[in-house]
């Protein structure tokens, strides 16, 4: 192999690195917006709201990027999907019942979360969310 030639593969594969970091970096970007609406919407730190939406990920087998891109559209649309909504509510309820018990770090949370989750709430947000908590 050549030198020019060992060069343009290094180049490629160098360029294929700036790729998947500029990836990365969008990435963490949405999810950090994410963690910051989950946080104001719910009432609770961004450690918890990261939480949240890890176990939303892992409970619905969705990337955390595209769970933290419905978040976003939520923002937008006052509607989360039908895949999300579910998970999400879970996911605030065991944080919040860890966070009460001692188990996270965080505050304690005794209002509603403004998804919904709280048996009787209507939120401006969700208006559709108050099935089953």
């Amino acid at each position: 192999m050549s030198d020019n030639d060992e060069l343009v593969q290094k180049v490629a594969a160098l360029e294929q690195e700036v790729d998947q970091l500029r990836q990365a970096l969008a990435s963490r970007a949405e999810i950090d917006q994410a963690m910051g609406v989950v946080a104001a919407v719910c009432r609770m730190s961004p450690e918890n709201s990261w939480d949240v939406l890890r176990q939303v990920s892992q409970h619905t087998n969705i990337k955390l990027r595209e769970v933290a891109q419905h978040v976003m559209r939520w923002v937008v649309s006052g509607r989360l999907p039908d895949e999300i909504r579910p998970a999400m509510r879970a996911a605030v309820v065991r944080t919040r019942h860890r966070t009460r018990h001692g188990g996270a770090r965080g505050l304690e949370l005794d209002r509603g979360a403004g998804i919904g989750i709280d048996r009787g709430q209507e939120s401006a947000a969700e208006p559709n969310a108050t099935q089953e908590a």
